[in-house]
């Protein structure tokens, strides 16, 4: 193996024991509902509402219309594949990436998926690339996010590879890791969020 998928690996599997632990205290055997103060992490999972989202997909750069800020749920796909610095792609992205903020901050309800990119030129390898998912549903308090295919100068890097090398040797620590991810590159969680009173009066 070389050093820097050791190192890679290394880090993931650090993030991945952070997780465990937090898993493994007090907080997480008590019900979401009941520890709205405590932060409970879990493995991914999609969120209640993903059955009935109607998803708006973005191209390059495409910026959403203002309105779309007053849709809840909120479904939205981006492509961010583009990120490059020879051919103005990074600028296009940097333009286009604020709307794309403010059109999540109003709804209770948003899910984002997303394909990302980062290279110095076209047809470089990428110094950074990954497939996200991203949701918050503030009426339950709760949040997820996932990665996968996340590469780092063209080297895999996530808990599904911490996984992966773990498996051989150690399988019970590969198996307590496995929750939050199994294949390469993958890397998953959910979480709490605060207390939103005008999400929680919105029914």
């Amino acid at each position: 193996m070389s050093p820097s998928r050791l190192r890679n690996l290394l880090l993931a599997c650090a993030f991945a024991l952070g997780v465990c632990t937090a898993t493994a205290s007090p907080a997480a055997a008590v019900p979401t509902e009941t520890a709205a103060s405590l932060t409970v992490v879990g493995p991914f999972s999609e969120p209640g509402f993903a059955a009935t989202c109607a998803w708006h997909t973005f191209g390059e750069g495409e910026k959403p219309p203002w309105w779309l800020a007053f849709t809840d749920p909120l479904c939205v796909e981006y492509s961010k594949r583009d990120i490059t610095l020879d051919n103005g792609g990074a600028l296009t992205f940097l333009l286009a990436e604020p709307a794309r903020i403010a059109a999540s901050l109003v709804t209770c309800h948003y899910y984002q998926k997303d394909h990302w990119s980062v290279q110095s030129t076209t047809g470089a390898v990428p110094w950074v690339a990954w497939d996200g998912q991203y949701w918050w549903d503030k009426q339950r308090q709760r949040a997820g996010a996932r990665l996968t295919n996340f590469r780092i100068n063209g080297i895999s890097v996530g808990i599904g590879d911490a996984v992966i090398a773990l498996r051989p040797l150690y399988p019970d620590l590969a198996d307590a890791l496995a929750a939050y991810g199994t294949a390469s590159g993958e890397s998953g969680l959910t979480t709490t969020l605060p207390f939103d009173l005008r999400c929680a009066l919105g029914g």
